[in-house]
């Protein structure tokens, strides 16, 4: 028997649409799983723990972004010109993550990583954490 988990995030699309969280690469035995990409439904996975985001006007910024700007039809192999990669970047800057060293809570705002760009998508957005790098994931469009 297998000691991994896998939990699909949102796997009937009820959730609602203003959520988000940060999974961060970690080894925890948990895999999450999300549908991201727009109507492209790529499926991502990650091993890892999740952290709530709260924010609903950045999240709406990044809807903004990928379902008007890039018409809800994902970014795979998409080729990030310098003035999209900024806007990318500031966005994802704007979020807080509320890391916690077991006695005190503090936000810091999480980082593209640019190294995964490639791996940008709706829904699905390689960043870097105080925990170390993460994925930021949100409900997908489609």
């Amino acid at each position: 028997m297998s000691s991994r988990r896998f939990v699909f995030l949102d796997p009937d699309g009820t959730s609602g649409r203003g959520w988000s969280s940060v999974l961060v690469e970690a080894k925890t035995g948990v895999v999450y799983q999300q549908q991201y990409g727009g109507t492209a439904c790529r499926q991502g996975r990650i091993e890892g723990f999740l952290v709530p985001l709260s924010g609903r006007d950045e999240l709406d910024a990044l809807r903004e972004l990928f379902e008007k700007h890039f018409r809800g039809a994902g970014t795979w192999n998409h080729v990030w010109p310098d003035d999209e990669r900024e806007r990318l970047r500031d966005l994802i800057g704007a979020v807080r993550y509320w890391a916690c060293d077991g006695t005190t809570e503090k936000p810091h705002p999480l980082r593209l990583d640019e190294s995964r760009i490639g791996d940008a998508d709706e829904a699905w957005v390689p960043v870097i954490t105080p925990d170390g790098p993460g994925v930021l994931v949100w409900l997908n469009s489609d």
